[in-house]
């Protein structure tokens, strides 16, 4: 008889550590501000062999954050999963030599976003090893990660808490093992609490944007870069759809034709038609629409062009995307590729210019930085 009430003590003990790391792991993204603390406690009832079913409280501390727009992902930081163990339960683990305990978990809950399929999140912990004291509570430490998730539609958003299944391994101080071996156990949320661990609404479409632009350009067929600078401005008109573009300042490239004869021309980007593009994740692929102007074309320090005449005979479009890193709020690298058509209205020198100029694999390096208002 009393080794069955050790066995109690035991399995009762195991399974309010494990439940305890599972529980806090899904508690940690309550609702709440991006990076405010959180602590929260919830209670769930295992059912245990021999002993039947035990209700347990769960706590735990951390921070999480919720994307501002579609195309943001969901991520918790900070994660602290702490749990008091009762004194019947230090008890109940000594009589049968457990000098430790430790094991693993598996959580799940389920995430909807906007008008999206439920999707499964299923959620491996561990619990670290803990030495267990003579008598009286302890505390055990749990970790796990919860996986970053994109949040692709607008509307609605909740993550609810479903299932848990804990499995402990008690063992002696040298390391073998207790004669209860190891175990597993099932358990839900009681009724009457809430089981929404976070909720909230993604807004249909992000704010508008605006940036200061540094960077430069490369005319590959030129092998020359020009500085840039300039403002780029994005205003949405869906959850994944932006319009607006770059509006660069007037340019300018120094080269030397065949290597020694020395040349320049300034480059104006003139706007063709509606600018736009999409957002992606954190950022966004941007597909301007422009015409390449050269007012101005010299070669040894004489003009050879002027005038505004002078540009591509069609327009180009550049696919600019934005770089590791970048947030909408915090601007970034943006870098993108373009062609350029055969010049026209350049004068007599016309076509002798367009085979220095036309051509694949021009570039663009930019830095975004938001506007200050």
């Amino acid at each position: 008889m009393p080794l069955r009430i050790n066995v109690r003590m035991l399995l009762a003990a195991g399974l309010i550590v494990l439940l305890t790391a599972g529980c806090l792991l899904f508690v940690a993204v309550r609702s709440a501000a991006a990076g405010t603390p959180v602590d929260k406690k919830l209670s769930f009832t295992c059912p245990f062999p021999l002993i039947g079913l035990q209700k347990l409280d769960v706590n735990i501390k951390a921070d999480f954050e919720v994307p501002t727009a579609p195309g943001g992902t969901l991520s918790t930081s900070g994660l602290t999963i702490t749990v008091n163990v009762p004194d019947k339960a230090t008890r109940g683990l000594n009589l049968v030599g457990a000098a430790t305990i430790e094991g693993t978990a598996a959580a799940g809950v389920t995430l909807v976003n906007g008008d999206a399929n439920p999707f499964p999140v299923r959620i491996p912990l561990n619990v670290a090893k803990t030495d267990l004291p003579p008598s009286g509570t302890f505390s055990t430490v749990a970790t796990g990660s919860v996986p970053t998730v994109t949040l692709a539609k607008p509307g609605k958003t909740t993550l609810t808490v479903g299932d848990f299944t804990t499995r402990l391994t008690p063992k002696k101080a040298d390391g073998s093992f207790t004669g209860i071996g190891s175990f597993t156990s099932d358990c839900t949320l009681d009724p009457g609490q809430d089981p929404v661990l976070l909720s909230f609404d993604l807004g249909d479409k992000p704010a508008g944007r605006q940036y200061t632009v540094a960077g430069k350009t490369g005319v590959k067929a030129l092998g020359a870069t020009a500085p840039l600078s300039g403002g780029f401005d994005l205003s949405a008109t869906s959850a994944t759809v932006f319009t607006g573009g770059p509006a660069f300042d007037k340019a300018h490239a120094d080269f030397r034709l065949f290597g020694f004869l020395p040349g320049a021309a300034d480059l104006e980007f003139v706007a063709d038609g509606p600018q736009g593009g999409d957002f992606a994740g954190t950022g966004f692929v941007a597909r301007p629409r422009f015409t390449t102007v050269l007012p101005l074309v010299t070669l040894i320090g004489m003009p050879v062009s002027s005038g505004p005449g002078c540009r591509t005979s069609a327009p180009s479009t550049a696919e600019l995307r934005t770089g590791d890193g970048f947030t909408m709020a915090g601007g970034g690298a943006l870098i993108g590729t373009y062609s350029l058509a055969p010049l026209t209205g350049c004068g007599a020198f016309t076509q002798y210019l367009s085979s220095f100029v036309q051509g694949d694999g021009n570039t663009f390096d930019l830095v975004l930085t938001p506007r200050k208002s």
